[in-house]
């Protein structure tokens, strides 16, 4: 019976690695897809959305190999769509994608007819993703973002008056939608918990979530009081002083001039051209009909009066007659005085002319057009743009470039014998997650300026420059410190730079030789636990591995020591340690009678979460489970600080939630003591305390004499460090009453 087992699960195992084998090709993912390397996340989805409405398996019920055909260009969806994913496959292809299991399930035929990319057709709407979000909102314009959930019957009805609002309002506040199934990550970081959400964001301004009725003006009305209006009355006693005035400026006068006739457009012409380009105004001509006359107005209409214009000189000012905002906007554009050519000795605000001064951009390596913001004294301090050509980014990227301390590297400055260290990012323009990347870079180089400088090199131009340094895949990015390097492998965001610097300068993984590996884990004290990751430095997935590594060993800090060994180099060392496959992740428990003793990691993921979860499981709890009695006699009663969490067994989040619980128990030993409630066998005990969702963290500080209340003292996170610094505040404001208390009866 027992080898029937064994072959039963041989069988299992061989179909399910086949399973994989097949849903993972070697055929190139872009290829697959129809689509460009450089495609953004929307082509992605439009393109596969496409192939989706004619491959899938529903409309081609005859075909035997429709399943695993639709199955490829799933999991390259499913790849390409996440920037992560997509740089992995970029730098390692398959292979370093072989813990992901993305692409084996897919929807029906209807789901990508009805349910797909709602808004990506729309382009009034600008779909955002996790790579532009904060750039788009932190750009200085309005936004007003609705994030939607592809199978969510609200979100749909909802759609065709988003349209119709996105109309309205082009041109006057950015309307823009964010696809939750695809960005998970990025709604929760947003807090978003149900949907449609719809939020309005601005630079310096707290988000501000929106909660009437869903009609347009509805949303027209609260979207208003956002715009802060620039538009002037003009007037007998004011209009020639401010005509004078912007004229001297060499600024234009966009004027709505409203009559009884006609259509005064005044909303959509003031509201869309307040970015500075002109000045706005409007003049009603039925309190100002003698100066009405004077400019020849006798019906409603919109005219641009360029410097130097004069109603004296016929055709100087351009009367507009269309109505369309974008129309408006362009004509308005064209004739804008051009920017003023700049040369080698005056750099100031303009454009240059690479043809006629083709010396000037060769010196630059500028081979194609762009725009560059230039810092400090004279040229050769600059940093160009890479994003996307809308106004948003353009602005959003000069105000963050001017601030930052990011260079744009050429053979001439490239930091090869600098003796102050630089991060340097090898980068090619058309791809995504470099974009992504560039504006965490400027974040970064302002927290860290003085300590390390930032430069980019674009591998496009400088190809002999990045194949000295063999960068295959983009973007890579690579520490220089004096004659160490270290190549970057972590999240495209500043905190996860930030994260790398700090584990270069105070290391939370032990790189361990076999020498040390004897010492501290073969030798260790009874009381430590050691997680080891056997590696090879060529091995794909051990790349994808080491920024997750690090980030496990900073959530184990001071609870699970965590070591490195390169099998590359300790290779008969390895061989004697029977490691036979890489990577080989082996934990070292803790009181255990022989010290070679270890586990091996199986599980699927090896994400910093999941390899948490399993170290946590296999060590002695700190927390306690609570009875209702113990919950009275203990907690309410007792004389100690308790901090509890009540949970459900059945509940997802609380299953996620609880070896973060365990941490926090083990952070706050012996300060505070923690406690667990199970809400579905103890239901009154928790109704009691006013539990209405699961996970809840409530503190019950001991108070003295006083009886504490059941409902404790609610804490809304659901991260170990961020509940241990709002409980050490909290002792240190119960101990600052108790000194006052004293202070008074004495």
């Amino acid at each position: 019976l027992s080898v029937w087992i064994q072959m039963k699960l041989f069988l299992f195992a061989f179909i399910a690695v086949w399973l994989f084998v097949t849903i993972s090709s070697d055929e190139d993912y872009y290829k697959l897809l129809g689509i460009s390397r450089e495609a953004s996340t929307r082509e992605i989805r439009q393109a596969f959305k496409k192939l989706a409405l004619t491959m899938h398996p529903d409309k081609n019920p005859n075909d035997g190999t429709a399943h695993e055909k639709f199955l490829k260009i799933n999991r390259a969806y499913e790849v390409l769509k996440d920037e992560d994913l997509r740089k992995k496959y970029d730098k390692y292809g398959e292979k370093g994608l072989q813990d992901e299991q993305q692409g084996g399930r897919y929807e029906s035929w209807n789901y990508y007819r009805y349910d797909f990319g709602i808004y990506d057709d729309d382009p009034e709407i600008t779909t955002l993703d996790r790579g532009d979000f904060d750039a788009a909102v932190n750009s200085g314009d309005v936004w007003f973002v609705n994030f939607y959930f592809p199978r969510c019957s609200h979100c749909h009805d909802l759609a065709p008056t988003w349209r119709e609002f996105a109309k309205e309002m082009d041109g006057v506040i950015r309307i823009s939608a964010v696809n939750c199934g695809d960005n998970g990550m990025l709604c929760r970081s947003k807090g978003i918990n149900s949907y449609p959400s719809l939020y309005v964001f601005r630079a310096g301004m707290k988000p501000e979530k929106y909660y009437g009725d869903r009609t347009k003006s509805s949303l027209t009305t609260f979207a208003m009081q956002f715009v802060k209006s620039k538009v002037t009355e003009l007037w007998q006693g004011n209009i020639f002083n401010e005509i004078d005035r912007a004229f001297a400026e060499r600024i234009s006068w966009l004027i709505t001039f409203c009559a009884d006739t006609g259509d005064c457009n005044l909303s959509s012409t003031c509201l869309s051209l307040q970015d500075g380009l002109v000045n706005v105004g409007w003049m009603d001509c039925s309190k100002q009909a003698d100066l009405c006359d004077s400019f020849e107005i006798t019906t409603s209409t919109t005219a641009l009066f360029p410097p130097g214009s004069s109603l004296a000189q016929k055709g100087s000012a351009m009367f507009i007659q269309s109505l369309d905002t974008k129309e408006i906007y362009a004509q308005v554009l064209q004739h804008l005085p051009d920017l003023e050519i700049l040369t080698k000795s005056s750099f100031e605000v303009g454009k240059v002319d690479c043809v006629a001064d083709s010396e000037l951009c060769a010196s630059l390596y500028i081979q194609k057009p762009c725009v560059a913001v230039f810092k400090g004294v004279g040229i050769h301090d600059f940093e160009i743009h890479y994003g996307k050509d809308a106004l948003y980014n353009v602005v959003a990227f000069a105000k963050e470039s001017v601030n930052a301390h990011v260079t744009t590297l050429r053979p001439e400055n490239f930091p090869n014998q600098e003796k102050e260290p630089w991060l340097v990012d090898f980068f090619a323009p058309w791809c995504p997650p470099c974009r992504a990347l560039l504006p965490e870079l400027r974040k970064a180089s302002i927290q860290l300026f003085g300590q390390l400088k930032f430069g980019t090199l674009d591998c496009t131009v400088h190809e002999r420059l990045c194949n000295m340094y063999n960068i295959h895949a983009y973007p890579t990015t690579v520490i220089f410190n004096k004659s160490s390097i270290h190549e970057y492998e972590g999240h495209h965001s500043a905190d996860g730079i930030l994260e790398f610097i700090e584990d270069l300068v105070n290391p939370v993984v032990v790189t361990m030789t076999p020498e040390s590996f004897q010492e501290l884990v073969k030798r260790r004290k009874s009381s430590e636990t050691w997680m080891v990751d056997f590696y090879a430095p060529w091995c794909g997935p051990c790349q994808a591995l080491l920024p997750e590594w690090r980030r496990m060993a900073r959530m184990l800090s001071g609870i699970v020591n965590v070591g490195t060994v390169d099998c590359q180099k300790h290779h008969s060392f390895c061989q004697g340690e029977n490691v036979r496959a890489y990577p080989e992740i082996r934990l070292f428990p803790q009181n255990s009678n022989r010290r070679d003793q270890y586990q091996s990691y199986n599980g699927w993921h090896r994400d910093a979460f999941s390899l948490k979860t399993w170290a946590l499981s296999s060590l002695p709890r700190a927390s306690v489970d609570l009875s209702p009695e113990d919950f009275k006699r203990k907690v309410l009663g007792g004389k100690d600080h308790w901090v509890l969490d009540f949970y459900a067994p059945w509940c997802g989040p609380c299953q996620q939630f609880a070896p973060e619980f365990e941490v926090l128990a083990r952070m706050m030993k012996g300060t505070v003591r923690a406690g667990k409630v199970d809400c579905q066998a103890h239901s009154q005990t928790c109704q009691n305390a006013g539990i209405k969702a699961y996970p809840s963290v409530r503190f019950y500080p001991h108070l003295g004499t006083t009886r504490r209340d059941q409902g404790g003292e609610h804490i809304n996170s659901r991260d170990a460090p961020v509940i241990a610094d709002i409980l050490r505040q909290r002792l240190q404001q119960l101990a600052l009453q108790g000194k006052s208390s004293k202070l008074k009866v004495s």
